[in-house]
């Protein structure tokens, strides 16, 4: 009987802690987004028109073509839910995730969290710096990552999501398209000390289909990483892909880690959920 209490109290114990964890973890993520609008002055005034498309290239202008109407406004916030799976490790199984994210253009920057049975993983880009955390069980965080490896690859990050929000890959001070052949283009991104490219690769219709890097797969090391693009829709009067998948492309094989699914998106409201 005493044993039995004890399993029993410790169980209670284990379930208050992960209440407690959970609700913590919360707090910081509602502090992060409210600190990631803090920065962003108002949502913008500009409008898209098909006249910003001269001397681009030409996949590039069916791709906005394809995805903008004319007289699109241009998207300052950005906030969506997403589910699908994830992967720990090249050997490991999927397990589910779901997401929720945050963005904001006029000064780059995001916060997304996703959330499996596992763990609870948070990933930044606010006030130029890159983080990652994860937190086992939404108890025991076993990363923390920062600096200038977690600052590429968070800027990369939303850079390529972009698709979600084209009007955030048409050309400013800090973007530039180039020519590569029919049906490909290299987008170029400055910002601040960091310098971005994307090879991005076009479908028929339009549609980016592939976005190709190098980001740090670990300190100190780079790898090819691709994001992949699929199953357009149109929502909100913005053509995108509701469904993306990660890969890092290795020498030996391709490791895909993630695969989202879009469920909701909402442009220029600058709030949580």
């Amino acid at each position: 009987m005493k044993i039995l209490t004890i399993i029993i109290l410790s169980i209670i114990i284990v379930i208050i802690a992960i209440i407690v964890g959970n609700y913590y973890l919360s707090i910081q993520f509602k502090t992060e987004i409210e600190k990631l609008f803090s920065l962003s002055k108002s949502i913008s005034n500009k409008t898209f028109s098909h006249e910003q498309l001269s001397g681009l290239p030409e996949p590039v202008q069916r791709y906005f073509k394809h995805v903008l109407r004319e007289k699109q406004p241009y998207i300052s916030y950005v906030r969506l839910r997403h589910n699908g799976q994830f992967k720990t490790g090249l050997k490991k199984d999927w397990i589910d995730i779901k997401g929720e994210q945050y963005y904001t253009t006029e000064r780059p920057g995001f916060v997304w969290r996703g959330k499996t049975s596992l763990f609870t993983a948070r990933d930044m880009y606010i006030e130029d710096k890159g983080r990652l955390t994860v937190s086992l069980f939404s108890l025991f965080k076993i990363l923390d990552g920062k600096g200038e490896e977690y600052n590429q690859g968070e800027l990369l990050r939303w850079l390529g999501e972009g698709v979600w929000f084209p009007t955030n890959l048409l050309p400013s001070e800090y973007l530039q398209w180039s020519p590569i052949n029919a049906t490909s283009a290299r987008l170029a991104f400055k910002y601040k000390e960091l310098s971005l490219f994307y090879t991005v690769r076009f479908n028929e219709q339009g549609e980016i289909t592939e976005l190709e890097t190098k980001r740090y797969m670990s300190k100190d090391k780079l790898e090819t990483w691709v994001g992949k693009a699929s199953d357009y829709k149109e929502i909100n009067g913005v053509v995108i892909p509701t469904k993306i998948e990660a890969i890092w492309r290795l020498k030996t094989e391709d490791f895909s880690y993630a695969k989202f699914n879009l469920k909701n998106i909402e442009y220029n409201r600058p709030e949580q959920y």
